[in-house]
């Protein structure tokens, strides 16, 4: 507890200022007002800063009749507290927003495609769909976007920082700690896996393979999806030969 207070009482810098008036009142009696304030500038409270002045009068009243007195009046603390980085919170909070928007966006956007590919396969409304570049013109621009959002100046010194310019887990894990650099990542994956099973469903179409179950499988696991697509194909031919 002693090293709790004293880390607090540590961050408080004070500032003392004195001042005084002479007052006449009615009854001839003289008084003299001393005011001190005791300021703080740049206050931190729990990581909260807090800028206020704590404020105390001493009322010297004095006269030939009855001597002087001292009187205490003290002034409301008036305080007056506010987030340390309330910008950064807010900033924060609206890039979590966009990056959390983006993700759902992202997702919902290409499971009509995959719906179409894997449903039916040889409708026609599916063949025009897949063959469009829409989507991906779509995810590329909400991509861009993200990565703007989420670079910083030690983006790439993060992706590059081993001696040999090459990338390291360390920094990439660093680099993916901020949620809209999430959300890009995810948006790129999302392109890159829709783009695959595109190729996946033209080329069961061209060579009468079965491709839905590969095409489910690249939007989540698309190496697998690839895999798998190609040992169809394969198994496809040996069964046609024979």
């Amino acid at each position: 507890m002693a090293s709790s207070s004293s880390s607090i009482y540590s961050q408080i810098s004070l500032k003392v200022g004195r001042s005084w008036q002479l007052h006449s009142t009615h009854d001839g009696v003289q008084r003299r007002v001393i005011s001190v304030g005791i300021g703080g500038s740049d206050t931190e409270l729990f990581g909260t800063r807090v800028v206020g002045t704590i404020g105390t009068k001493l009322s010297n009243k004095w006269s030939f009749a009855g001597g002087s007195r001292v009187v205490v009046i003290s002034d409301v603390a008036k305080l007056n507290p506010f987030r340390k980085c309330c910008g950064v919170s807010a900033s924060w909070y609206a890039g979590s927003q966009i990056a959390s928007s983006a993700f759902t966006l992202g997702t919902v956007a290409v499971l009509p495609f995959y719906t179409l590919m894997v449903l039916a396969p040889k409708a026609e409304l599916t063949k025009k769909s897949v063959e469009s570049g829409i989507p991906y013109v779509v995810l590329g621009l909400l991509y861009g976007y993200l990565l703007y959002l989420s670079w910083t100046p030690d983006t790439i010194r993060m992706m590059f920082a081993s001696k040999y310019w090459l990338p390291e887990l360390p920094g990439i894990a660093k680099m993916f700690s901020s949620e809209l650099t999430l959300a890009s990542a995810w948006i790129h994956l999302l392109a890159v896996d829709l783009f695959a099973a595109r190729q996946v469903f033209l080329e069961g179409l061209e060579f009468d393979i079965e491709t839905r179950h590969s095409v489910s499988l690249c939007l989540l696991f698309c190496p697998i999806g690839i895999i798998v697509h190609v040992m169809t194909k394969l198994l496809t031919k040996r069964s046609g030969n024979t």
